[in-house]
């Protein structure tokens, strides 16, 4: 890497760093749309939470480099889904909660993991392949969705409907996924057929690690703060 390539990529690390740290919280603005509205307030926000939800998004962008075709993104993208809807809804309903300091803290060395991993990072440290990855998405994604359940349970869901509300904020989630990950799996997929994505790879998920250190450490100073 050249550089002003170096330089470049810091300035991206930089600027992003404050939505990073920003990912999918809860608003007291989302808490009044849930309080006054129906079902599909409860889509709208698992939605726009899912689209806002940076550590989520930064994983699946690191599977989907890691595939050369649409049937293994369908195929992996539907066993993360498969993944998170389990631990959402059932973790949501029974009521069971976790530090969302400390479960976002995991999500974020999913995240790192998976920039380790496309960067080969397995075989040339430990010498040995990466874990399946389609056994390790599916394991992810089940953290995934307890972290989406503690924060759906930040809100005050109230009595009447309760299975229905979270299901339709997982069906909104599923949703905000969709969209999110169109112009994620455009850019990379036209990029592949350029000279410089090589490039753009390696810096790409080295990127993924930062981000995943990063959010790593300000998410267990946020419980060390909390504790």
């Amino acid at each position: 890497m050249s550089q002003s390539q170096r330089y470049f990529f810091i300035v991206i690390i930089l600027c992003s760093y404050p939505f990073l740290l920003a990912a999918h919280g809860v608003s007291e603005s989302d808490q009044a749309i849930l309080s006054n509205g129906g079902l599909l307030e409860y889509i709208l926000v698992g939605a726009k939470h899912m689209i806002t939800g940076y550590d989520h998004l930064l994983f699946l962008a690191g599977v989907i480099f890691y595939l050369s075709n649409f049937k293994d993104i369908l195929r992996f993208v539907t066993v993360f889904t498969i993944g998170h809807s389990i631990t959402l809804i059932s973790a949501t309903y029974l009521g069971i909660k976790a530090d969302e300091h400390l479960i976002d803290a995991v999500i974020a060395i999913s995240v790192l993991y998976k920039g380790f991993e496309n960067l080969g990072g397995f075989q040339k440290i430990f010498g040995f392949k990466s874990p399946n990855l389609l056994l390790m998405v599916f394991i992810f994604g089940l953290i995934h969705g307890f972290g989406l359940s503690t924060r759906l349970q930040s809100f005050d869901l109230g009595t009447g409907q309760f299975l229905e509300k979270i299901v339709s904020f997982n069906i909104g989630v599923e949703l905000g996924q969709v969209l999110a990950l169109i112009p994620i799996v455009f850019i990379i997929s036209k990029w592949k057929s350029h000279d410089s994505y090589n490039t753009f790879y390696k810096a790409a998920n080295w990127f993924l690690i930062i981000a995943g250190v990063a959010l790593f450490i300000f998410q267990m100073l946020g419980y060390f703060a909390h504790h």
